[in-house]
C-alpha cells in the first residue's frame, strides 16, 4: 500500500479520475517551474480545481477516509506529540490516537502520499502513522486554533528576551533575515489568526498595565490574547510600516493599508491608529474581495425580493440606495450587483473612501481631501467620462445629493449608500438635505435597507417552545404552540452558539403611488403605508421569518429590527 502510493502522483490520479485534462496538468507544470509550489496548490490557485475535488479524488484513489477537522477537538497529549514547525512544514495534523490500539497515530494531511511528513512524524511521535485526508484549509485553520495561541506567546517572549539580553549590553548575532524576528512572527500570527476564525476586525488596545487583542468575529467582540504593554510600541511600529503609516507620530490619528496573502487568498487591511491614554490603539479591518463580490443568491434575499431587486437594477437611468448602520454589510451587496452588471457594453465608474475590493473591469476612483478630490468634484469629472453606470461610497451632503440626482435624472444609473433607519427614512433624508422633492419622485428607483444578524449554529441550537412574550413579539396568536431555537455551543462554534451571518433585508420598488406621494411632500408614515401595499416586507417581517425557520434567534432579530 506504501509503495503504490509513493508511486503515484497527484497529477496522474487527477486525470485518472477525469477530474483534470492532460493539457490542464501540462499547463500547470508550466505554470509550478520556479514557483516552489506543489501540483496540487498551482492547480487550486489557477482555478481549475477546488481543495474539495482533490479530497474526492485521493479518496476514490487510495481509499483512504477523509476527516472534517472543523468542530474536532484534539486531545492535549494529542497536540503535544509534535512540534508545530513540523506539522506547518508538511501541512499535516494529529488529530487522535486509534480508540482500538494506542501505538496508532491518525495524521490529517493535505497531501498522504508525502511519504517524508509519514517516516518523519513517526519518528518524531515513535507511533505508527495511519494517514486521513483533509484540506490544506482545514489543516492549516487547525494547526492555528491548537497553536496560534501559545506560538503568538512564544514570539512574545522571545521578543522581550531580545529585549532584556541587548539592555544588559550582550552582543547577540544580528539576525539575517528579518521575518524571523519575533514581533514580525507574532504581528503576522495575530492577522493570520484572525483570517482564519473568520474576524472582520483586530482590535489592539492599550489598558494600564496589558495590551489586549480582540476579534469581532459575525458582529460581536471576543477576546483573544493578553501581552503585557511593553510591547505594545513594538507591535504598533511594525503594523505601521506593513500599512505605509509614520511610525514616528505617536500623537495623532493615521491611516494605513495593506495586502497580506493567507491560505493562498488575498486579504485586504485597513489600519486605523488613534492615541489612547495609555497608549496607541491600533484596529485592522479585514475585508476581502471573494468576500465582498459574491454570487446574487447568497445574500441572503428571498425569491419575490430578489426578482425585485433584479427588476430596480434593469433601470437604465435613476437612483437607487443601500441603507444602514456600520458593518451591516451594504458594500457586500453594491459591489455584487456592480460585478453582476459589469460587461464589455457597460462603463462603470466609482467614488469611494476608501476603495474596499478591486474590480477589475471597473474604473474606481479613492477620494482625496488632500487634493481636493472629494465625492463633489470627482462626480462632476465622472460625468464627463462618458459613464453608464455610476457608485458612490456614500452620500453625505448637499451638493453630493444633488449632483447625484442630476446625473440620475440625465440618463445615468447611480447607487450609492446612506446611513438612515429604514427604506422610508432616505427619502426624508434626501429632503433634508436640500433636494426637492419634485426631484426625489422623478429620479428614485428603489431603496434596499438592510442589516446582518448572526445564524444560529447548525450543529448545537436548541429548539424550546416560545414564551408568551416571545409570541407576542413573533405576531402569533398567544393559544398557539410555536417551536423556535436559541443558542448554546459546541466546539464548531467557538462555544458561541452562531456561526456566520445573513442579511434580513427590506426593499422599497417606489412606483407611481409612492412617486406621487413623494412630491406632495407626504409623510413618512404615508409612504411606508403604500409601500407595504406594494408588497415591501419591512425588516421585521423578514427577521421573524428567519427566527421561525430557525436561522436566528429572537434576541437577534430584536437587534436588527426596531419598531
Amino acid at each position: 500500500m506504501a509503495l503504490r502510493r509513493e508511486r503515484m502522483r497527484l497529477g496522474d490520479i487527477l486525470i485518472k479520475q477525469h477530474i483534470i485534462t492532460e493539457d490542464q496538468l501540462k499547463k500547470a507544470l508550466e505554470l509550478q517551474k520556479g514557483t516552489g509550489k506543489k501540483i496540487g496548490e498551482v492547480l487550486v490557485d489557477s482555478g481549475m480545481i477546488t481543495e474539495e475535488m482533490i479530497v474526492r479524488a485521493l479518496q476514490m484513489q487510495l481509499g483512504l477516509k477523509v476527516v472534517r477537522l472543523s468542530g474536532v477537538v484534539i486531545p492535549k497529549e494529542v497536540r503535544n506529540l509534535v512540534n508545530v514547525s513540523l506539522l506547518k512544514k508538511y501541512q499535516c495534523i494529529p488529530f487522535e490516537l486509534d480508540p482500538y490500539n494506542a501505538n496508532i497515530l491518525h495524521l490529517a494531511m493535505a497531501d498522504p502520499m508525502d511519504m517524508a511528513a509519514i517516516d518523519d512524524i513517526s519518528i518524531v511521535t515513535n507511533l505508527q502513522v495511519e494517514p486521513y485526508i483533509a484540506t490544506t484549509r482545514e489543516v492549516l485553520t487547525a494547526i492555528d486554533r491548537c497553536y496560534g495561541a501559545s506560538e503568538t506567546m512564544d514570539a512574545a517572549r522571545r521578543f522581550t528576551r531580545e529585549r532584556a539580553q541587548l539592555r544588559g549590553g550582550i552582543e547577540e548575532e544580528t539576525e539575517t533575515d528579518v521575518s524571523d524576528a519575533p514581533i514580525v512572527q507574532l504581528v503576522r500570527s495575530l492577522i493570520e489568526q484572525a483570517i482564519r476564525q473568520r474576524a472582520s476586525d483586530i482590535h489592539i488596545e492599550a489598558l494600564q498595565e496589558k495590551v489586549r487583542v480582540r476579534y469581532r468575529i459575525d458582529g460581536a467582540l471576543y477576546e483573544k490574547m493578553v501581552y503585557d504593554n511593553s510591547l505594545l510600541p513594538a507591535i504598533s511600529t511594525r503594523i505601521k510600516i506593513m500599512g505605509g503609516m509614520d511610525i514616528s507620530e505617536k500623537r495623532k490619528p493615521q491611516d494605513g493599508r495593506m495586502t497580506i496573502m493567507v491560505d493562498r487568498q488575498e486579504y485586504d487591511i485597513r489600519i486605523s491608529s488613534i492615541p489612547t491614554v495609555h497608549g496607541e490603539k491600533l484596529v485592522l479591518r479585514i475585508s476581502s474581495k471573494l468576500n465582498l463580490t459574491r454570487e446574487k443568491k447568497e445574500l441572503g434575499l428571498s425569491d419575490d425580493e430578489l426578482h425585485r431587486f433584479d427588476h430596480m437594477m434593469a433601470h437604465p437611468f435613476g437612483i437607487i440606495f443601500v441603507t444602514g448602520p456600520t458593518g451591516s454589510g451594504k458594500s457586500t451587496t453594491l459591489y455584487t450587483a456592480l460585478s453582476e452588471m459589469n460587461r464589455e457594453a457597460v462603463n462603470i465608474v466609482t467614488v469611494e473612501d476608501p476603495v474596499e475590493a478591486d474590480i477589475e473591469g471597473i474604473n474606481q476612483i479613492q477620494v482625496n481631501p488632500k487634493v481636493a478630490l472629494t465625492f463633489a468634484s470627482a462626480l462632476r469629472s465622472i460625468l464627463r467620462q462618458d459613464p453608464d453606470i455610476i457608485m458612490i461610497g456614500e452620500i453625505r451632503d448637499q451638493e453630493t445629493a444633488s449632483i447625484a440626482v442630476q446625473a440620475s435624472i440625465t440618463g445615468h444609473l447611480v447607487v450609492s449608500t446612506m446611513h438612515t433607519n429604514n427604506a422610508v427614512g432616505t427619502l426624508s433624508r434626501m429632503a433634508d438635505m436640500g433636494v426637492e422633492n419634485y426631484l426625489i419622485a422623478d429620479s428614485m428607483i428603489g431603496v434596499i435597507a438592510q442589516r446582518l444578524v448572526r445564524k444560529l449554529c447548525p450543529h448545537c441550537r436548541k429548539v424550546y417552545m416560545a414564551s408568551e412574550e416571545e409570541k407576542r413579539i413573533l405576531r402569533k396568536p398567544p393559544e398557539e404552540d410555536v417551536e423556535i431555537f436559541k443558542p448554546a455551543g459546541c466546539n464548531f462554534c467557538n462555544q458561541t452558539g452562531f456561526f456566520g451571518r445573513i442579511a434580513v433585508f427590506e426593499i422599497m420598488e417606489v412606483n407611481e403611488e409612492i412617486r406621487s406621494l413623494i412630491a406632495k411632500n407626504a409623510s413618512t408614515e404615508q409612504l411606508a403605508d403604500a409601500a407595504k401595499r406594494s408588497g415591501m416586507r419591512t425588516l421585521r417581517e423578514n427577521g421573524i421569518r428567519y427566527v421561525l425557520e430557525g436561522i436566528t434567534s429572537v434576541d437577534e432579530m430584536l437587534k436588527a429590527s426596531y419598531e
